[in-house]
């Protein structure tokens, strides 16, 4: 057994010395530098891809604000405005005293943050689109643990329309931020 295998690779390294040199199409494979290793090849089309995409972005004119954050900063003040009437109508009733005051407490919290977003956002600031992102994929992550555990039909759909809204602003949001630009850090005079 030993000895046929020994033959067979004997016969592979003949036919390899043997078969003419494979031609690479110059359409598909960019040009390789020598002292570039195999597996970089892969990464300097991945780099080169990206710089294309990054080229054909344009920047936002003064004032411009991209659909996606309109519709994120309407939906982070729609949300907003949803607690302000959730407390107003007492959503809390049936909860004791201590629960009540932290449940406000958060809600508070969580209509400030929304507000000062849905504000960045109609300005097209990047840090309130990527506080939105961090909202949204928080909703995806809870929404989807949610999900696991749902117990009825009802529930398992409104999870399932949650995560369709989050997931598709989210998408488009990506688009946005790169269009708005992270701010050039001023430099210090020294």
């Amino acid at each position: 057994m030993a000895q046929s295998r020994k033959r067979r690779k004997e016969r592979q390294r003949a036919a390899a010395s043997a078969a003419p040199p494979a031609v690479a199409d110059p359409a598909t494979e960019p040009a390789a530098d020598d002292t570039e290793p195999a597996a970089q090849g892969g990464y300097s089309r991945s780099r080169a891809r990206n710089e294309a995409a990054r080229a054909a972005l344009k920047p936002l004119a003064p004032g411009e604000r991209p659909t996606a954050v309109t519709v994120g900063a309407i939906v982070a003040a729609l949300l907003a405005l949803a607690n302000v009437v959730a407390v107003v109508l007492g959503w809390d009733q049936g909860v004791d005293e201590d629960d009540r005051a932290r449940a406000l407490a958060y809600t508070v919290l969580a209509t400030g943050v929304l507000l000062v977003v849905a504000g960045g956002m109609w300005k097209a600031k990047y840090w309130a689109v990527l506080g939105m992102q961090t909202l949204l994929a928080l909703t995806l992550i809870g929404s989807s643990l949610a999900l696991v555990t749902v117990s009825n039909a009802v529930g398992a759909l409104l999870l399932l329309a949650i995560l369709a809204g989050a997931g598709t602003l989210f998408w488009f949001m990506v688009k946005a931020m790169a269009r708005i630009q992270m701010p050039e850090r001023p430099t210090r005079a020294r």
